[in-house]
Parts: C-alpha cells; structure tokens; sequence
C-alpha cells in the first residue's frame, strides 16, 4: 500500500472518529443548545401522548372576552372582585387562588373619585356624602377573609422595599438546620395591596422561567425573595385548600439521594405539602405534564352568576382565577399550544401534584445517554471500516431507530425524560463524515475521468461515466415523458436581416432565456437544431408531474419572448434596421418513449426515440396551421386537466394513420377559473359537438360566437379556418360516415 494510500485510509478514520468525540463532548457540556434539541423531542413526546385529563378538583375561573363583554372591562372595580370572590365561596370553592395582581387601590372607590372633582361649593356637600361610602378595597378585603384565597405576586429583578410574603412556614428536612436550598433568590416583586395581603389566607409567586424560546416546560415551585423562601401559586393553593400552616423542603443531605446539582447536600430533591409529596430537580422545579384543553376544567367568569348554575362544577375545588382575554396580554407558550392562558399552568401544576402524575428526568439519563452514543459510536465505526457506507446503513439506522424507540417508551410507560436526537445526532454524524470523505475521494476519480473523456464525449454522457464506468452503453430504458419542440416563425425571412455574426448573436440570445426556463423546470434539454429546441422531462431524473411542467415552460417561455421582442425592437431601431416580430410554435406531448444513450460505437448522445415525440415534431408544425401558439397532446391535455386549453381539432397528422385529439395550450390553471375562459371554453365545445355532427348552418352561428369570446387570446386564425370548413362544406356536403377527422397534408 502506497503512502498516500495509508494516508486516506486514516483520515477516513480520523475524521468520522473526532465528529464522534466532539459530539460527546457537546452532549456532556451543558449548553443551551444542546438543551434546545433535547427540549425538541420532550415536546414532540408531550404532542404525541399529552397526559390524560382527569377532573382533580381543579377549576380555572376565566376572564374571557366575553366575561369583559358581559360584566365589564378590565379592570374591573374591586367590587365586581369581592362580588366573583363571594360567589365561588357560595358555591363551595375550596380556595380561589388569583393570577392577578391587586398592587394599587382602586380608582373606581368613592373616595378616589371625589379626589377629582373641583373644589366647588356645589361638590362640597356630595364630597361629604362620598366619603361615607365604603371602600372599594376595603370591601374586597373583607370578602377575602371570609374565605381560603390566595393572591399573586410576581418576583422581579429590581430590587425594591416590598415585604417579603410570610403567610406559609417552611419546614426544612435537611443534614444540619441552617442549611437552606440553593435556588435563585429574587432581589424584589410586584406584591398586592398591604389591606389585601393580610386579608388572603395565601400569597404565592405566579411567575414562570421559560427556555430561552419562551416555551414553559418546567416550573420551579419554590423561590427566594431576598433569602426568605416562597412558594410558588400553585404549591400555596395546595396548602391552604388542605388548611396546612406549612410546608417541607427536603435537601439532599438529609437522605441518601442523589442530587445532580453544585450544591449537593443544599439541592432540593423534593418538596411535601400535606398529603402531596412532588419529587424535584435540585432549583425546586418539576417537568410539566400538559393536558390538551380540557372543557370540564375552565368555566367562564361569567357562566358562574347565571342562575342554574351547577353548584358541583365548583364546589371542592381548587379555582385559579386568572385570564385568556386578548388585550390582557397573560398569555403563555407551552409544548401543547403556543399561546395558552397562564392561569391554565398553574392549573396543569396543581393538577400534576394531586394526580400524582409526573415527568421525571431520571439522574442518571445523561451518564446513560453518552454511554449509549459512545458505544453505539465506535461499533459504527467498526462496521463502516469494514462493510463500506452503503451497508453500514442499516446498522446506522437501527441505532437510531433503537435511540428514539427505548426514549418513547421511557416515555410512554415511565414518563422518563431520556434525549433520543443528541446520540441519533452522533451517530448520523459520524456516519455523513464517513460518507463525505467517501464522496470526496469518488469525485477525486470522477474528476479524473472527466478530465480524460470530457473533450470526447457529451457533458451529460461523462456524468454518468464518472459515476458508472460501465452504463455508457447503446440502447435504453422505456419511461412516460412529455417531448417540447419549439422554433421561430419565418426564421429564413429573419435571419436575411443579419449578417452571419448577428444571427449567431440574435439565436444566443433566443436561446439562453428560452434554455434557462426550461431547465428552472426540470426540463432536459436534447438539442438544438438552428432555431429549433428540443428537449424533454422526466428523464434521466424522474420527474412525476412532467406535464404540468412542460406546459408551465411553455407558457413562461412566451411570455419571456414578449419582453424579449420589446429589447429587439429597441436596439433594431438603434441601429436604423427594421425586425419584424419575433413568434414561436411550440407543440407538446406525452407518452411513452425509449431514452438512452444512444448512437454509434464511436459516439453516443442521451436523447429520445419513439413514436409520441415524432408527434410532439408534428404538433409544433401545427401551431402555424391554427394559428395559435402552443399545440398538446391528448395524454398532455388529460394530466393536465386544470390548465387552460381547448380542442383544436381531431386530425391526422402527416405520417400517422390514426386521428388524434389535438389542444391549443391558453394558459395556467388560475386563467383556466376566469369568467372569460370559462365562457370560451363551453362556447367553443359546443361549437365543436355541432360542427361533428354536420349541422353545418347551426355550427356557422355558433362559431361567430365563439368569435367575439376568443379575442383576448387572438383566436381568429383558427376560426378563420373553421369557417372556410363550413363554406366549403356548404358547396360540398362531406361523406355520410364523416367523423369530423381532418388530415394534415403539411408538417
């Protein structure tokens, strides 16, 4: 083996094996893009097998729209509040927990009102009468403390003098009693009114921390305000509906658990309120396990003061009374729905904690998730070094499938999160590094191949040599393709305006942009023949709509020739020179025909043979006959059935002996849906129906309508034709047995 032999044969080592090594080191190192792929499949997991809603007491009281509709909009005076607060304890709430803030004194209350009104004699006395009035505040507060509610602060990350929420004792399971939980401490909050604070049996935090592309996955369900701990909204609600004074935190110290965080005995690996233990992350956080929505859960704010109002729909439960009103802006992207109410998370979380029914990422899933793309990794290896790419696939491909299965049934039966898209990543990694320097050195040999051949042979032929030696060969497939031919109008009368360099200008610059078009439509070009493009669709690459795309060609290349002849007659009129206006007939038709390489021993050429594309040939021709500019074929006109055409004629075409349906080509599929087409078209079938049934007269009439509709697509060569038919038809009434074919003399 030669130096440079060995050499490749390395670094076709090298690289696949460092692509393995860099994506464990990605998979172990934390970062958030790693996070945003896991947290991908996490999603698509929750999207697959959301968790099933079960009725667990749980209620969301919301302010919709139409509740702002109905009972006023927002915000609302406080006491439309205490009126809703006294309402739910009528109907047994066991504790209404509120997703809203209560920070400044309402501006509706009597006093505030007679603040604004001018110091005038005549506002004195009712100044008076005013100030006797309750408080609107005041009035909410009382009926909050006749109930279990608990109300919403929101921690910031300004610091700020607000008092630190007291309403709930911790009780710490812990190795020693000064350890506390190392989670983030808040140095400030948005809290409510002092007078509503005391009046509330509760007060948690109703603020979330989302990824970093806003989606709430997880939520911790304890924080820090200035080193004292809080609950969360939902953890608070928890407590005061099971009438508990306190709470526990248990640390990692205080048993033999595990903890994945920095701060080991301080990390929190759950938290025990009542009769609901919820394991945890070392932050005091849980994974959030959505239901879809779930009508039996949210009632509308307004449903509730109807009368007939089912009193079990909320009596027992815990009710969230938050919004999903539009301009209210509390709105939340989840797994399930990108903008769900925000109350309806703390809903799923209270609802997570009283099932039971958690999303757990096991301690050990990373150690477990890098052994597996370690493993799974170097076995790759070894395969490819010894099958080759094209049968390592497969192995490659059960990793995969193996990766992804073993986390969906984690999921499905554990509700375990493990990442199957880090380790599939690694190992399609190292298996696309495999195949890329296994593509960098084939095209090191095709390049020499071309090199070698490309004077000789066609470009198309050396590609498929470079890549198969051995296919170059005489003959070819059969396949259904769809043939082009196109050329210019009175090109003899044209090119006598040129000198030989001018017309071999003007062709290149008729050429290129019609070429171009073409191949923008997978199309293949053939060859040319002067003036003349031939070319081809659906081979060599398969191309299963490629009649819809020829004709699309078709009609763009004429409508480029339209800007093409205003460029033409500019620059002839530069040069004092008059140049006709430049028109092409283009004929289409599908069927079946062999394509290969074909030609000599000495020399070969990929191109078509068959009977479809001579008629293709002869439908070209035929677009000067009928004076229109594009003519299909019957297979063409029945794939592709929404474009706008009409028939032209029934007709033998030079050479064959069997008629064929022939089209003119008017336009693409939303001309076809216009009123004016529309028209044309069922005029023009009616023409015809009579016309073949040698009602001559009645055809005459027909077709002069038909006339007057075909003007917007200049019509009036073909009909022209149709009526020197009927004339001398007149003169000479055809055979009994005349089928309406026409026989076309010419190409």
């Amino acid at each position: 083996m030669s130096l440079g032999s060995k050499l490749a044969k390395r670094t076709h080592w090298a690289l696949p094996a460092a692509a393995l090594a860099c994506v464990l080191l990605l998979q172990i190192s934390g970062s958030s893009w790693v996070a945003w792929i896991q947290h991908r499949a996490f999603d698509a997991f929750q999207q697959l097998k959301p968790r099933e809603y079960a009725d667990a007491g749980v209620r969301v009281i919301d302010l919709d729209d139409e509740s702002l509709a109905r009972l006023g909009q927002w915000p609302w005076p406080r006491t439309q509040v205490a009126r809703l607060e006294r309402r739910l304890q009528d109907l047994g709430a066991s504790v209404t927990a509120y997703d809203i803030f209560f920070s400044e004194p309402d501006r509706t209350s009597p006093k505030r009102i007679a603040a604004s009104w001018p110091s005038t004699p005549e506002f004195a006395a009712l100044r008076d009468r005013v100030a006797k009035l309750p408080d609107h505040d005041a009035l909410l507060a009382g009926a909050l403390s006749e109930g279990k509610a608990v109300l919403g602060f929101a921690l910031t990350g300004e610091r700020n003098a607000v008092a630190v929420p007291e309403k709930a004792a911790i009780t710490y399971m812990a190795r020693t009693p000064d350890d506390r939980p190392l989670i983030r401490d808040y140095p400030g909050a948005v809290s409510n009114l002092p007078q509503l604070e005391r009046a509330a049996a509760g007060l948690g935090n109703v603020g979330f921390e989302p990824e970093l592309d806003q989606v709430i996955r997880g939520t911790p369900l304890i924080f820090k305000l200035r080193g004292k701990v809080v609950p969360a909204l939902s953890l608070e609600a928890l407590r005061v509906a099971q009438g508990l004074r306190d709470f526990a935190i248990k640390l990692a110290g205080a048993g033999t658990e595990y903890s994945g965080g920095r701060g080991k005995d301080r990390d929190v690996v759950a938290l025990k309120v009542g009769r609901f233990a919820i394991p945890t992350d070392e932050n005091g956080s849980i994974w959030l396990y959505y239901t879809k929505a779930a009508p039996g859960r949210t009632i509308p704010a307004w449903r509730i003061f109807e009368k007939g109002f089912d009193r079990a729909a909320i009596e027992g439960s815990i009710c969230f009374i938050g919004t999903s009103a539009t301009g209210l802006k509390d709105i939340r992207a989840t797994p399930l729905n990108p903008a769900a109410p925000g109350v309806e998370v703390h809903a799923n979380v209270a609802e997570q904690i009283i099932t039971q029914t958690f999303l757990k990422r096991p301690d050990w899933a990373l150690g477990a998730e890098f052994v597996y793309l370690l493993a799974f990794g170097l076995l790759l290896l070894w395969v490819l070094g010894r099958a080759g790419a094209m049968w390592s696939a497969p192995v490659a491909a059960a990793a995969i499938a193996l990766s992804i299965g073993m986390s969906w049934h984690a999921f499905s039966a554990w509700r375990w999160l493990l990442d199957p898209l880090i380790p599939s990543l690694g190992l399609f990694t190292v298996y696309a590094t495999w195949s890329a320097v296994g593509f960098v050195r084939t095209e090191g040999d095709k390049k020499r191949i071309t090199d070698t051949f490309g004077r000789y042979l066609s470009p198309k032929v050396v590609e498929n040599l470079a890549k198969n030696p051995g296919a170059v060969q005489l003959g070819g497939e059969t396949r259904e393709m769809t043939f082009h031919f196109c050329d210019i109008r009175g090109f003899t009368t044209i090119s006598e305006k040129f000198d030989p360099h001018g017309l071999t200008v003007f062709i290149n610059n008729f050429l290129t942009p019609m070429t171009q078009i073409i191949l923008e439509h997978d199309g293949t070009i053939d060859k040319y023949m002067g003036d003349c493009i031939m070319a081809f669709w659906n081979a060599p690459m398969s191309v299963p709509d490629h009649a819809r795309r020829a004709c699309s060609a078709a009609l763009k290349m004429h409508a480029s020739l339209a800007l093409l002849n205003a460029q033409w007659q500019a620059e002839a009129k530069a040069k004092g020179i008059s140049l006709p206006k430049i028109e092409i007939g283009t004929g289409l038709n599908t069927g079946p025909a062999v394509v290969g390489n074909m030609g000599s021993t000495l020399r070969v050429d990929y191109t078509v043979l068959g009977d479809d594309v001579n008629l293709a040939s002869r439908l070209e021709g035929q677009s000067k006959t009928y004076g229109v500019h594009i003519v299909i074929g019957p297979l063409t006109r029945e794939q592709t059935p929404d474009f706008a055409a009409i028939e032209l004629d029934l007709i033998k075409v030079k050479g064959k002996t069997k008629p064929v349906n022939i089209y003119a080509l008017l336009g693409d599929p939303a001309a076809a849906k216009s009123a004016p087409f529309l028209a044309l078209a069922a005029k023009h079938a009616e023409f015809l129906k009579v016309y073949r049934s040698a009602r001559f007269d009645e055809a005459a009439k027909i077709l002069a309508e038909a006339r007057i509709l075909g003007e917007p697509w200049h019509l009036g060569k073909l009909y022209d034709l149709y009526a020197e038919r009927l004339a001398a038809f007149r003169v000479s009434a055809p055979d009994p047995d005349w089928d309406g074919v026409f026989t076309a003399t010419s190409k």
